[in-house]
């Protein structure tokens, strides 16, 4: 009969390597898109990842993925912190805040990032089940985000704005009086659902 001790410890280090394997997937993921790695960035999903409008997998997300790298020229995709839960059968769901700056035409837009992700342990490998990102701001480097109204990349489709989408903040700030704090105040939550 195994020692129940050792049996902790081996699911304590498997949840340790399965941390570092779902980081390196987030990090392995900005450097697929600066590197406009098209090959790698759709091997970082599942195969049947649903790209959406009826498709799915790899070769639907490479075609859907290849005209969205050509908005912008350079690019670096900072990571800068990452939360994970996991859940039963392989899967696990996680938060990632990126900084990412894109060289458009003779503009350098500044975006800072979170993506919200489900992975799935697919042949003992994590991958990306579904990726959604949404956006604090788009806005030039030299420029405040206000001066665009928090969407100064009209090239790029309009994302939901954070931290506005979490209730957390709703519930904050209901009732508050932001005029002190904020000429931009994000709408109210029904408005934004």
């Amino acid at each position: 009969m195994p020692d129940p001790s050792i049996a902790d410890l081996m699911q304590r280090i498997e949840r340790l390597e399965d941390t570092h394997h779902i980081q390196q997937l987030a990090m392995r993921y900005a450097l697929a898109v600066d590197e406009r790695n098209i090959d790698e960035f759709v091997r970082l999903f599942v195969p049947d990842v649903w790209v959406g409008g009826g498709r799915s997998g790899r070769d639907a997300l490479h075609d859907i993925i290849t005209p969205q790298l050509r908005l912008f020229y350079r690019s670096v995709h900072l990571i800068c912190g990452q939360q994970i839960t996991f859940h039963e059968d392989g899967r696990a769901t996680g938060t990632v805040y990126c900084r990412a700056e894109h060289e458009v035409g003779d503009r350098w837009i500044v975006i800072p990032v979170r993506y919200d992700d489900e992975y799935r342990k697919v042949d003992g490998e994590w991958l990306f089940g579904r990726r959604t990102d949404s956006h604090l701001y788009e806005a030039e480097a030299l420029s405040r985000p206000q001066q665009v109204d928090f969407h100064g990349w009209p090239e790029a489709p309009p994302r939901q704005q954070i931290p506005g989408d979490a209730a957390s903040w709703a519930a904050f700030w209901a009732g508050v009086d932001t005029s002190t704090v904020t000429a931009a105040p994000l709408p109210d939550s029904d408005s934004r659902r």
